[in-house]
């Protein structure tokens, strides 16, 4: 599966020549280094592993820099690599022709492909049912005047006589790992690493993301 790293930047509107107005998710798409390639043979199954941005110097501790340093018995030949902020391994990437230290940049995709965006949703804190699950709430009706956005019964009296495991309630929202499919890439500027997708994207804005080509 080809995909890249990112990181949303923010929204914006896109301009056909027609004059069609279409919202856009704006995304800086890598480049990220391969800082681990997996083979069948050695490891079982096929796969890189990406970096996308680079960590503070003083806020990475000795064994994790010792990770990406490669070739370390054979001297002048080893490969040191920056520390990356965000590290993700993608399964079945062509591997033929990379190594480690080589850059994956936004041009694997072209514009009009069909991509899958993974990020982490916005965390909404506690919620009640009306926001967290789109509950009706109760009627205003025979004294109701404070069940307007309240859950109702939750287990009944003869049946089940329990509340189910499962059942919808208010709690934590958001800032849970989601993915949105079949979202079109309107626009890709190589120059800037940036990419136009139609729509929008889970995450708040700066907010690490993965995209995958469908």
């Amino acid at each position: 599966m080809i995909g890249i790293l990112g990181k949303k930047i923010g929204m914006t509107t896109y301009f056909e020549s027609s004059g069609n107005a279409i919202p856009c998710t704006v995304v800086e798409a890598g480049p990220c280094k391969v800082t681990r390639i997996r083979t069948k043979e050695k490891d079982g199954y096929d796969a890189i592993q990406l970096g996308f941005g680079i960590r503070r110097e003083k806020t990475v501790s000795k064994p994790v820099r010792g990770q990406y340093i490669y070739n370390k018995d054979k001297g002048e030949n080893k490969i040191v690599l920056p520390v990356p902020k965000y590290v993700k391994e993608i399964r079945e990437f062509p591997v033929d022709k990379l190594k480690i230290g080589d850059e994956v940049k936004v041009n694997i995709f072209k514009e009009g492909d069909l991509v899958k965006v993974t990020g982490i949703s916005k965390g909404k804190g506690f919620q009640g049912v009306v926001k967290r699950h789109g509950f009706g709430g109760g009627v205003r009706t025979h004294g109701q005047s404070d069940r307007e956005r309240a859950p109702g019964s939750i287990g009944a009296s003869s049946f089940p006589s329990r509340v189910w495991k499962g059942q919808r309630m208010a709690g934590r929202m958001g800032g849970r790992r989601t993915t949105v499919r079949n979202l079109k890439i309107v626009k890709i500027i190589p120059d800037s690493n940036l990419m136009l997708i139609k729509g929008a994207i889970p995450g708040a804005n700066s907010g690490y993301i993965e995209i995958y080509k469908i």
